[in-house]
C-alpha cells in the first residue's frame, strides 16, 4: 500500500510538473497576429458568419461525448458504469490538453491553414504549439477547437474497447497520448497538407478523408484493438475452447439514447468539415449522413430478422453507427444515391469485422468498436474511390472512370491500419511493462467502480451479476 501511494505521489507531482512546464512555455512566447478579429472581418466579410457555423458544428461533434458515454455504458455490466464514464469524460478533458499543446502543432503546422501554421514538413508539423505566438489567432483558434473535438472522438472510441478490466492510471496515459502524437500525425499527411494529401497518381491529387472515416474513426479503430489486444479478455468471455461467450451489457435505454445523440452530432461532425457556410454542398453533406445512417440501421435490423428472426435494436444502432462512420470520408463527394449504397454495406463490413476480431483474433473488444470504427471507417476510406462523382472539388472516381482515387485511397487505408496498430501497440506495450494495464483478477470480479473510484452508480443495487438487482 505505501508503495503504491508513494507511486501516486511520484505521478502527480510529475503531471503538475508537466502542467506547469506547458503554462510557462504558453505564457512566454510572443505576440499574435490577429487575436481580436477585426483585421479577419475587414479581410473577408463572411468571415463571422463561418466562424459562427464552424463554432456551432464544433459543439455538435462536442455533444457527442455523451453520446460515446451512454452507447458505452449501456453495453457493460452495471457494476463498472462509474469507471466507464470517467473515463469517457477525462479522456476527452486530457485529449483537449494534449491537444491544445503538442497535437495541432504537429497536425497543422505547415498547413498555412490560418495564421501561426507556417512550418512543417510532408511528415510532421511544427508550429502552432500552445496557440502561442502566431497562432494566438481568432481563425487558428478558431480552427483549433473543431479539430479538438475530432481529436477526442477519436480517443473516446478507445473507452468501449478496453472496458471492464483496464486500470484507471494506464487509460488517462493513453488518452494523453493519443492527442499529443498517435492521432495528430497520421492527420498531419492527411489534412495539414502531408504526404497523403499530395501525392499524385494517375492524375489525381491527394487521398481524400472528407470528415474522418480514416483520421478519426479508423485510427481509434485500430489503437483500440491493440489496447484490447495487450489487456486480454475480460473474465469469462472465453471458453477453454476458445469459444466466446456473450457477457450482456445491463441498459438497454442507455444504448439507445447514445446512438440518437451521435446520430445527430455527426451532423456537425460531417457538414461542420466545410469551415464554411457559405459552401452551399453542406445540405448534400447532411443529405448523405441521414441517409446512410438510416439506410445502416434498416440493413442491420432486416439481417437480425433474417438469422434469428428477432428484431435487434442493438444490431440496428451499431449499423447506424456504421453507415455513418463509412459516409464520413465520401460525404462531400457523392450523390444521394451513392450514399444510400454505402450505407447499406456499411452493416455488413462491420459485422464481419466484429466476428473476425471476436472469433478469430479472440480479442475482446466489449462495444464492438472495431467493426463500427475501424472496418467501417476503411470502408469509407473505399467508397471515395468508387463513388465520387466530380462535382465537388474536381474529385472523380470509377463510375467517373478514373482509377488514380482509388489507388491513393488504398495506399491510405494501408498507412492509416499500420499506422493505428503500429503506434497503438507500441502504447500499451509500454504502458503494460511500466504502469501495467490490467485491474486485478479481485477488483475485475467486483467491478471497478468501488475499488478505482469508491463509488456505484447503482448504490445498493448492483449484484455480483452485474446489473442492477443482481443476488450477490
Amino acid at each position: 500500500m505505501l508503495q503504491t501511494l508513494q507511486e501516486r505521489k511520484v505521478r502527480f507531482g510529475l503531471f503538475l510538473a508537466m502542467g506547469a512546464a506547458i503554462f510557462l512555455a504558453s505564457a512566454g512566447l510572443a505576440w499574435a497576429a490577429d487575436a481580436n478579429g477585426a483585421d479577419t472581418l475587414a479581410a473577408d466579410p463572411n468571415a463571422g458568419v463561418n466562424m459562427a457555423w464552424t463554432l456551432m458544428t464544433g459543439f455538435l461533434v462536442f455533444f457527442m461525448q455523451p453520446g460515446f458515454a451512454l452507447l458505452g455504458a449501456g453495453l457493460l455490466r452495471a457494476k463498472n458504469t462509474v469507471n466507464y464514464m470517467t473515463k469517457s469524460f477525462m479522456d476527452f478533458c486530457l485529449t483537449g490538453l494534449s491537444f491544445w499543446a503538442f497535437g495541432f502543432a504537429l497536425m497543422f503546422g505547415g498547413s498555412k491553414l490560418a495564421s501561426g501554421l507556417e512550418s512543417g514538413n510532408a511528415w510532421i508539423g511544427f508550429s502552432g504549439f500552445f496557440l502561442s505566438g502566431e497562432a494566438y489567432d481568432v481563425k487558428t483558434i478558431m480552427n483549433w477547437f473543431f479539430q479538438m473535438v475530432f481529436a477526442a472522438t477519436a480517443a473516446t472510441i478507445v473507452a468501449g474497447m478496453v472496458a471492464e478490466r483496464m486500470k484507471i492510471n494506464a487509460y488517462l496515459a493513453y488518452s494523453f497520448i493519443i492527442g499529443a502524437i498517435i492521432y495528430p500525425i497520421y492527420g498531419h499527411w492527411i489534412w495539414g497538407g502531408g504526404w497523403l494529401a499530395t501525392l499524385e497518381i494517375g492524375g489525381a491529387v491527394g487521398a481524400r478523408d472528407f470528415a474522418g472515416s480514416g483520421v478519426v474513426h479508423t485510427i481509434g479503430g485500430t489503437v483500440g484493438l491493440m489496447g484490447a489486444w495487450l489487456v486480454g479478455p475480460r473474465i469469462g468471455k472465453y471458453n477453454a475452447n476458445g469459444t466466446p461467450n456473450a457477457l450482456k451489457g445491463h441498459n438497454l435505454v442507455f444504448v439507445v439514447t447514445g446512438t440518437f445523440i451521435l446520430f445527430f452530432g455527426w451532423f456537425g461532425f460531417n457538414p461542420g468539415s466545410t469551415l464554411a457556410a457559405t459552401d452551399l454542398r453542406i445540405s448534400v453533406i447532411a443529405v448523405n449522413t441521414f441517409l446512410a445512417g438510416v439506410t445502416g440501421a434498416v440493413v442491420a435490423l432486416y439481417l437480425s430478422i433474417a438469422r434469428t428472426g428477432k428484431a435487434d435494436i442493438i444490431a440496428a444502432c451499431n449499423g447506424a453507427l456504421a453507415g455513418l462512420v463509412a459516409i464520413t470520408a465520401p460525404c462531400a463527394f457523392v450523390a444521394p444515391w451513392a450514399a444510400v449504397v454505402i450505407g447499406a454495406i456499411a452493416p455488413l463490413v462491420q459485422q464481419a469485422g466484429a466476428a473476425f476480431v471476436e472469433k478469430t483474433l479472440k480479442i475482446d473488444d466489449v462495444v464492438g468498436a472495431f467493426g463500427v470504427h475501424a472496418a467501417g471507417g476503411l470502408w469509407g476510406l473505399l467508397a471515395v474511390g468508387i463513388f465520387v462523382d466530380g462535382t465537388y472539388l474536381g474529385v472523380s472516381g470509377l463510375i467517373k472512370g478514373e482509377t488514380g482515387q482509388i489507388v491513393l485511397q488504398l495506399i491510405d487505408m494501408a498507412a492509416v491500419t499500420a499506422w493505428g496498430l503500429g503506434t497503438g501497440f507500441i502504447l500499451f506495450f509500454a504502458l503494460k511493462k511500466t504502469m501495467g494495464l490490467r485491474a486485478s483478477r479481485e477488483e475485475e470480479m467486483e467491478g471497478l467502480d468501488v475499488p478505482e473510484h469508491g463509488i456505484e452508480a447503482y448504490p445498493g443495487l448492483t449484484g455480483a451479476a452485474g446489473a442492477p438487482g443482481a443476488a450477490r
